[in-house]
């Protein structure tokens, strides 16, 4: 099993003819993704093609589910239309939408947060990664892969990633890789200060997946996400976390790469947050290098 998405689940990409995601829409048919439809207003009836793989082209995202039969939507749109995107696919019924794009006003995404109360969508991101559930074939192809995270240095197996850093997601499974450990699922949450899901809720889904026996979770600064998890993960959480937190020399007051990583509050700091994630029994590594060492000692592997 996995959390999200799996071999059969069935996507589209709004922006498939774009630049950025072409390439990805490329990438992902590469890594055997069930990619089934693109998006692109202006541009119904054409067809992606990519090798043998034709995938049609719809102007609107609930033609293209009708159609096609996806549940999951791909967002990769420029900025200043994005949080409509975003609706769009809420609108159409998706189980899922992954907001890639950066940038998206912090305004946009309070209205779209507003506007998605109710509905059955789950919003990851935006900002962010997007998330993979590796195979079960060579190389572990054959699985699903949304977003832009490097198939490749994926492993099939049974450690779940979250994380708020795109490339310390890929640092972290390509640590589990090299060593002979593999991944449920991998899910980049993005890092803007408003965005759909948290690490609370993915801990949640990785502590009843009954394939995922080990998590981890990278942080950073700003917010308190990561403290919020940590505390239900100490009363609730069956398997075992490490836990990692960038930005422990960031200065109060500034903005660290990320638009949500900037130091409000005595919690907000990497220091309190690696503190508190410590008390509640979560491995805390020191350093990026050792996030999959500090779970493998803490699951008695080394």
């Amino acid at each position: 099993m996995a959390i999200l998405v799996d071999s059969s689940t069935r996507i589209l990409i709004q922006g498939i003819t774009g630049d950025f995601g072409s390439r990805h829409a490329r990438l992902s048919l590469d890594y055997g993704t069930q990619l089934v439809a693109g998006v692109t207003p202006g541009k119904g009836g054409q067809t992606f093609d990519h090798g043998t793989h034709k995938v049609p082209v719809y102007d609107t995202v609930a033609e293209a589910a009708k159609q096609s039969g996806a549940t999951v939507a791909v967002i990769f749109v420029p900025p200043p239309f994005a949080a409509d995107a975003i609706l769009e696919g809420v609108d159409a019924g998706m189980d899922l939408v992954v907001a890639i794009t950066e940038g998206i006003p912090i305004n946009d995404m309070i209205k779209v947060k507003a506007a998605m109360k109710g509905s059955k969508t789950r919003l990851i991101g935006p900002n962010c990664p997007g998330l993979v559930t590796p195979g079960l074939g060579e190389k572990s192809y054959g699985g699903c892969r949304i977003g832009i995270a490097p198939g490749y240095i994926h492993k099939r197996g049974n450690i779940g990633v979250v994380s708020r850093s795109g490339t310390l997601t890929y640092e972290a499974v390509w640590q589990l890789t090299t060593r002979g450990y593999g991944q449920s699922t991998c899910v980049g949450i993005g890092g803007d200060p408003v965005n759909g899901t948290n690490h609370l809720d993915i801990l949640k889904m990785f502590n009843e997946d009954p394939e995922t026996d080990g998590i981890i979770m990278i942080g950073e600064i700003g917010g308190n996400a990561e403290t919020e998890a940590a505390r239900w993960a100490k009363d609730h959480c069956k398997k075992p976390i490490s836990g990692f937190i960038a930005g422990a020399t960031a200065p109060p007051g500034r903005r660290m790469g990320h638009a949500g990583a900037i130091v409000g509050g005595d919690e907000d700091t990497a220091q309190a947050k690696k503190k508190i994630l410590a008390e509640c029994g979560i491995a805390v590594a020191d350093s990026p290098a050792d996030m999959a060492t500090a779970l493998l000692r803490l699951m008695g592997k080394i």
